[in-house]
């Protein structure tokens, strides 16, 4: 079975997972180093605003996918992976211009993310329930 809505979140996703991956690749490659991070400030923000994408994505994107192909309406499904990957772009975002500290849009970013995955596993849930035999 196909699964074209979440398809889409999934390679938007991807596509902001690989430009994390190359600003965290460029400090990398400025410093020489292999793993973990140095002094520099923005090196750290750069691996953990990766860090944290490749933390919630899989979780909200597995859910998507389960919902589509259990029937869960493709309306909420495109309404729930905006409000991720809008999240997403927030907490992004809110990392870079706050330097890792406190900044609205991460807050902003982090709650949305939240809220998606808490939807998607209501609708899941909920799907299930109203399925059953």
């Amino acid at each position: 079975m196909l699964m074209p809505v979440t398809a889409i979140f999934a390679a938007v996703t991807a596509v902001l997972l690989l430009l994390l991956s190359l600003r965290v690749s460029m400090f990398r490659l400025k410093y020489g180093q292999g793993l973990g991070v140095n002094d520099d400030r923005g090196f750290e923000v750069a691996v953990r605003t990766q860090g944290n994408l490749v933390e919630y994505a899989p979780m909200a994107l597995i859910l998507m996918a389960v919902g589509e192909l259990n029937g869960v309406g493709a309306q909420w499904i495109y309404w729930v992976g905006m409000a991720f990957v809008g999240g997403r772009l927030l907490h992004v975002f809110g990392m870079f211009n706050g330097n890792g500290g406190p900044h609205k849009a991460r807050l902003v970013g982090t709650l949305l993310t939240w809220l998606s995955i808490l939807v998607m596993a209501v609708l899941v849930v909920w799907n299930v329930i109203q399925v059953r035999p």
